[in-house]
C-alpha cells in the first residue's frame, strides 16, 4: 500500500504532467471515494482511481501500489488490443446461405509436377 503523495508521484512518472496530492483527491472525488493524505491506497482503491484518469495509464492498480516501482518492463513489444467482431454472424443454421459443394475426389495440397515424367 502507498499513500496519496506516493500515488501522485508514481502517477506523475507515467504522464507528461505532474500530479499532486490534490489531483489524487480530485480522482477520489470522481470515484466517489473519501480520501485523505494519510490514507493508505491499496490495489483495489488504486484501480478505482486509475479508472478516472484520462487518458488511461498503462498500469493496473496492483502495479502502481506494488513495492517495486516502476513496474518491470518486458523486452517484448506490447500486443495491440484485440477487437472481436462477427459481422457475418448468423442466428441459426437455417439462416446460413447454402454453399456449393464439390463432387469428386478430394484435391491434395500439391500440384502435379509436369517436370517429373520419368516412369
Amino acid at each position: 500500500m502507498i499513500n496519496a503523495q506516493e500515488f501522485a508521484r508514481r502517477l506523475s512518472t507515467l504522464r507528461a504532467e505532474a500530479f499532486t496530492s490534490d489531483d489524487v483527491v480530485d480522482l477520489a472525488t470522481a470515484a466517489d471515494v473519501r480520501i485523505s493524505s494519510d490514507l493508505e491506497i491499496d490495489a483495489t482503491l488504486a484501480q478505482r482511481l486509475l479508472d478516472h484518469v484520462s487518458p488511461a495509464v498503462p498500469v493496473t492498480g496492483a502495479q502502481i501500489t506494488a513495492s517495486e516501482w516502476p513496474p518491470p518492463t518486458s523486452s517484448r513489444p506490447a500486443a495491440p488490443p484485440a477487437v472481436f467482431s462477427s459481422p457475418g454472424a448468423f442466428d441459426s443454421p437455417a439462416d446460413q446461405p447454402a454453399r456449393a459443394r464439390r463432387s469428386g475426389p478430394a484435391r491434395g495440397g500439391r500440384r502435379p509436377d509436369s517436370r517429373r515424367t520419368g516412369r
